[in-house]
């Protein structure tokens, strides 16, 4: 059970410009049927390419350009994306019969964020759930930090037993003085 994001930055793009093409089409052929001079006429459109052959540089570069253009756009929406869900592990009792459990990055990141903000010494914490590893970085007004960080280690280690996710990321802890003002 991992759950991935919606691709919407490309479907949102092509949404747009589709959006657009039909407000300038059905704008000119309303304007064609009062009677009026269209925006952008049938005329302005088609003359650049009536007279180009298939092997003409700029019809190459155009469809060279718009070929990409969709690769990217497809490459963007076929690439999975971060799991928004993280799945738990298994409980070795519960047989065939088992339910998917997961926990959503932001609350793996908001309940470890907690832990590490309890631990002695510090006065801030700052947490990044990756792909395979937990960033997090505490700030202490103690100069020496020599001890908080595997004191932060060991709390966070702790709780990553009682959430028991499926894959265990690493721990990198990192910690730096308050800064006075």
């Amino acid at each position: 059970m991992i759950r991935r994001p919606r691709r919407s930055v490309p479907a949102t793009v092509v949404a747009v410009v589709l959006l657009a093409l039909s407000v300038l089409a059905a704008t000119a052929a309303v304007q064609h049927l009062l009677g009026y001079d269209p925006i952008v006429s049938p005329q302005a459109l088609t003359t650049p390419v009536v007279g180009r052959a298939w092997n003409d540089p700029v019809t190459i570069t155009a469809g060279v350009i718009a070929t990409l253009l969709g690769l990217i756009l497809l490459a963007t929406a076929l690439r999975p994306g971060t799991p928004t869900v993280l799945p738990l592990a298994d409980d070795p009792g519960t047989g065939p019969e088992h339910t998917d459990t997961g926990v959503s990055r932001r609350s793996l990141r908001k309940d470890l964020t907690s832990t590490a903000a309890a631990a002695d010494g510090v006065s801030a914490a700052r947490l990044k759930v990756g792909r395979r590893r937990i960033t997090v970085t505490v700030r202490t007004p103690v100069a020496d930090t020599g001890g908080i960080p595997e004191q932060v280690r060991g709390l966070l280690a702790d709780r990553l037993d009682d959430i028991n996710p499926a894959r265990r990321p690493a721990l990198r802890i990192k910690a730096s003085t308050k800064r006075s003002s």
